[in-house]
């Protein structure tokens, strides 16, 4: 059919362009934020990549639900702006029968908004977190450089290596500066160190070196040489940490699992499908353009309605998170208000209804009717 297949036609040119910007500058962002957090040590450089490519995929339902919606706002607003929609309206088409044609385009990408935010959310969510707490909790021993000063995990030790071997398993011009829990400062400088392993432990051996105490609280310094010293620097290896983060957390353990904290996500999740279906509804019952005015109207709508709507979303899940509201109150009041306001709103542009005219004839029928002179 001619009136469907063009309107789909539209959306989708409009969905396509839409995306793709909107996806460059999330990319754009979440790159930048990323390699923020590689240079303050939380993220390993050698996967930035692969942290990108997790938060991107845990942003995608955001991103086309938005896309989606400006898409839809878009086209319809370039419809009235080239005076289509008068030509379909004057054809009998009604502003309700455009709903049918916008929701055949619309609905395998609610699908997989759905399909996102329940499961691909969580689990991009997890192996994030378990890709940055693997590399935080990293052994001393991967933490060194050679030339560069390096903290430990604990922060009570610093230590440079001029240079290592090529298999990486010993270092020359070795320094460590440490702070013990007597309150000791030691500064241990040697010409080579090496690492052994003893059972689950790892230590650097050092060679040939001097060893510098200070005692904070007495001034009393003692200097010794040695020809080997041992320090343990952390374990062998390190386990893989699973994060039990509450957005990392699965669907199915949310919904098992009817804690507050996981009754607060699991509607945000609910919420987010929702709303993307809300919000398509909203683009076709208030989309209007004046043929003599800019495009700038329509789009600051539409940013303003999506951030507004995503804000009362995070409201939400915080009020059932505190045991304010359960799940299906807030289901009803939130996004169930929003359906039935959109509802009204595409009647009354269906049937033309004015209620400032509506008023003029309820005060004309109450008004007395004076006799002719």
């Amino acid at each position: 059919m001619l009136f469907h297949s063009s309107i789909r036609t539209e959306l989708a040119r409009s969905f396509g362009a839409t995306l793709v910007v909107l996806f460059t500058i999330v990319l754009t962002m979440l790159l930048i934020r990323t390699l923020g957090a590689a240079s303050r040590g939380s993220v390993n450089p050698e996967e930035v990549m692969l942290v990108l490519g997790y938060t991107v995929l845990g942003y995608t339902q955001t991103i086309l639900t938005l896309a989606l919606f400006i898409a839809t706002v878009s086209t319809l607003a370039r419809m009235y702006r080239d005076s289509e929609m008068i030509i379909w309206f004057s054809s009998g088409r009604s502003l309700a029968g455009f709903l049918v044609p916008v929701f055949r385009f619309a609905w395998p990408i609610l699908a997989v908004i759905a399909l996102m935010i329940l499961f691909v959310w969580p689990w991009a969510n997890s192996q994030t977190a378990e890709l940055s707490a693997r590399f935080t909790g990293r052994g001393d021993l991967q933490r060194v450089a050679p030339g560069q000063f390096q903290e430990s995990s604990s922060g009570r030790r610093v230590f440079f290596i001029d240079k290592d071997t090529a298999d990486g398993a010993e270092g020359r011009n070795v320094f460590i500066s440490s702070l013990e829990k007597d309150g000791r400062e030691t500064v241990t400088s040697a010409s080579s160190g090496r690492v052994e392993n003893v059972g689950d432990q790892s230590y650097l051996v050092l060679r040939k070196g001097q060893r510098l105490e200070v005692d904070a609280k007495t001034g009393r310094t003692k200097v010794s040489d040695f020809e080997e010293y041992g320090a343990q620097i952390g374990a062998t290896k390190v386990r893989g940490v699973s994060s039990d983060a509450l957005k990392a957390r699965t669907t199915w353990r949310l919904i098992n699992e009817p804690s507050l904290p996981n009754k607060g996500e699991l509607v945000w999740r609910i919420g987010v499908a929702l709303t993307a279906v809300n919000l398509v509804l909203l683009a076709v019952a208030t989309t209007v353009s004046n043929p003599r005015a800019g495009r700038g109207g329509n789009m600051m709508f539409t940013l303003f309605a999506f951030v507004v709507y995503f804000n009362l979303l995070n409201i939400g899940q915080r009020t059932v998170s505190t045991g304010q509201m359960s799940v299906v109150q807030l289901l009803v009041a939130l996004h169930g208000t929003v359906f039935v306001l959109c509802v009204l709103w595409l009647f009354k542009r269906h049937r033309n209804f004015s209620f400032r005219g509506w008023t003029q004839r309820i005060l004309r029928r109450g008004a007395p009717t004076g006799a002719a002179a």
